[in-house]
């Protein structure tokens, strides 16, 4: 036997109640091992005498895509325990793209999001772009491909309806990327070109994913209609439609309607009663991020990189944002923090609102947003509040729910959530709130996202399942990032093994990169 795991309490991601009992790992398999254990011999013994042993946890929103080809040991999500991510998301995945420039253009174009790659992207495919982590980084990697470059490889970058022929293209270049080995399709329905899908492109393609057994993962529309349930009303409709498992991903309590976002959770209740299969994420901090370049409304995007960068350097294209914005969706710019930036002179900026860069550049927000945007070719994030911290424990409580980072991984003031999501939840939710138990914590954390993405003989500790294990002390475990200070590794987590390898060890990653591809149907 390689390793054996000895003394701990096993909490093994069912749901159940935790048993003690012993953990063997041969290769990347385990066997669990009751009774007296003396005489087994291993290779390697851990003592996790008063701790917990559980499956590792798989993140379902990981933004992650690129900057883990930066940095293959993966430190703020590894030492949360974190196992296997779900990369793609948002619509905004890296495969299939048929143009080389086309994949060059939208990674510049998603960079306040997710990075760009330490080196030139030479794949078209999904096989040739999950290669690129296969026993390359620290953990798993599980895919959906984005609706946006199925979009640009078959019909370019506008705002348009596709013809036959293109939707047709769409659906084939689909088809491939799921035998390639993508769990379904992602969307984000505010993230140009794939925000310029109606709801029947969005039904025709999901028929697709729901006859190969994969799911429809979806950031919602959230300017359509009554921008609160509308959005979410939309995404069930094209479950009900098409037939494909929706996942509704960071749906969380909305601070613009306290109280009410309870009826979110209605919703997927009422559409669960009805038969529909549908599940959702959220997050466990009050606050999270994304690219800048989201305060641009959507006509800036129609024809690409082109017609942004038109749109930020014309006057008239400026005057134009300054009427919209006026209209604005943001009650505050002090409560919007910049972070990533690639030019030292612009780093006096990080961690700063945008009312403060304002005053800083004697400039409008407008323009010093614009003026921001074009300095660095596009790339800067930013992350605010604007979650209902009251509501937030209460979303985690119900069955259809599971864990998300959603974790921007860039510049010197990335959200909390980069370094803290899963240990949050273990240690305010279950150990300080008493919100909910910990098997049923784990539970969201691991056989229930392995079950919804499909992934075989993951998620859960019994006999022949794959050795993605994290050892942690429950009493001590802890999240110390904060906004101001987000750069803090959690603690109380042991040991992180990755088929059967160990990665973290007494808290110290090692070194080891034994993360695989993990694709639909795959063991």
């Amino acid at each position: 036997m390689d390793k054996l795991i000895k003394g701990g309490m096993i909490i093994d991601g069912s749901g159940n109640p935790g048993y003690f009992a012993s953990v063997g790992i041969d290769g990347d398999a385990i066997t669990i091992l009751r009774g007296d254990v003396s005489e087994v011999q291993a290779t390697q013994v851990i003592d996790a005498n008063g701790k917990i042993v559980c499956p590792g946890f798989i993140d379902v929103h990981a933004h992650s895509a690129l900057m883990i080809l930066h940095d293959p040991r993966h430190l703020p999500k590894v030492h949360q325990g974190v196992t296997t991510e779900l990369i793609g998301i948002d619509g905004n995945s890296y495969a299939p793209f048929t143009q080389r420039q086309d994949l060059k253009d939208f990674i510049v174009l998603n960079a306040g999001l997710e990075g760009s790659p330490p080196i030139d992207p030479s794949w078209s495919s999904v096989s040739e772009y999950l290669d690129k982590y296969d026993k390359k980084v620290s953990v798993n990697i599980a895919y959906v491909v984005g609706n946006s470059p199925l979009r640009i490889s078959a019909m370019g970058w506008g705002n348009r309806k596709p013809d036959g022929l293109e939707l047709e293209r769409m659906k084939g270049l689909l088809r491939e990327s799921m035998e390639e080995g993508a769990v379904g399709i992602s969307t984000g329905l505010d993230y140009p070109p794939g925000s310029y899908a109606d709801m029947d492109e969005l039904v025709e393609l999901s028929q697709e994913v729901a006859r190969l057994g994969g799911i429809y993962h979806t950031h919602v529309r959230y300017a359509l209609g009554d921008r609160f349930l509308d959005p979410y009303r939309e995404a069930i409709e094209i479950g009900r439609r098409s037939g494909v498992p929706v996942h509704l991903t960071h749906m969380h309590p909305k601070a613009a309607y306290p109280g009410s976002s309870m009826l979110l959770v209605d919703l997927v209740e009422e559409a669960r009663e009805e038969g529909l299969d549908v599940t959702f994420d959220c997050i466990p901090y009050p606050h999270g991020g994304t690219r800048l370049l989201a305060f641009l409304p959507q006509w800036t995007h129609d024809g690409g990189l082109a017609k942004i960068y038109e749109v930020l350097r014309s006057k008239e294209g400026r005057e134009r944002l300054r009427r919209e914005f006026s209209r604005g969706y943001r009650e505050s710019w002090d409560h919007v923090w910049l972070t990533y930036f690639k030019h030292e002179r612009n780093k006096k900026y990080e961690g700063r609102s945008v009312e403060e860069l304002a005053e800083m550049t004697g400039k409008s927000e407008v323009d010093a947003i614009c003026d921001l945007l074009l300095d660095e070719d596009l790339q800067t994030s930013f992350h605010s509040s604007g979650l209902d911290p009251a509501l937030l424990p209460v979303f985690f409580t119900y069955p259809p729910m599971m864990v998300a980072s959603d974790a921007l991984l860039l510049g010197d003031y990335p959200p909390a959530l980069a370094y803290g999501s899963f240990p949050t939840v273990i240690a305010k939710f279950c150990r300080d709130d008493r919100r909910m138990s910990l098997p049923e914590a784990i539970r969201k954390m691991t056989s229930f996202p392995a079950q919804r993405l499909g992934l075989e003989r993951r998620g859960i500790l019994r006999d022949g399942m794959k050795a993605d294990i994290v050892v942690f002390d429950y009493q001590n475990i802890k999240a110390p990032a904060t906004r101001d200070n987000p750069k803090q590794f959690c603690t109380g987590i042991d040991y992180v093994i990755v088929n059967g390898e160990i990665v973290v060890d007494h808290g110290q990653h090692t070194g080891a990169l034994p993360g695989r591809a993990v694709k639909r149907g795959s063991h």
